[in-house]
């Protein structure tokens, strides 16, 4: 793996984990009953985005070093890869 696929790949681990914790433990401004005039009432009331980045960076990084581990090591190679599509 270079150095730009791993910093691509974490990239993207980081979205994505990201994408999937922000509706976690989420709740409107019409659930709470505070709705802040001239914003839809569907709005998150408190999103935690410092928070759910925090988990969002240390989640990737696990994801990401077991791929790379993966990848580096040579645990599945692409021969591997094109064996099971045959």
């Amino acid at each position: 793996m270079s150095l730009t696929g791993g910093i691509v790949l974490y990239a993207v681990l980081w979205f994505l984990v990201l994408f999937v914790l922000l509706p976690i433990g989420q709740q409107s401004q019409a659930d709470v009953g505070q709705v802040t005039p001239g914003t839809p009432a569907g709005a998150p009331h408190e999103p935690k985005l410092k928070k759910k980045a925090l988990w969002a960076t240390l989640i990737a990084g696990l994801i990401w070093g077991v791929i790379a581990y993966v990848v580096i090591a040579g645990v599945i190679t692409r021969a591997d890869l094109e064996a099971w599509t045959s």
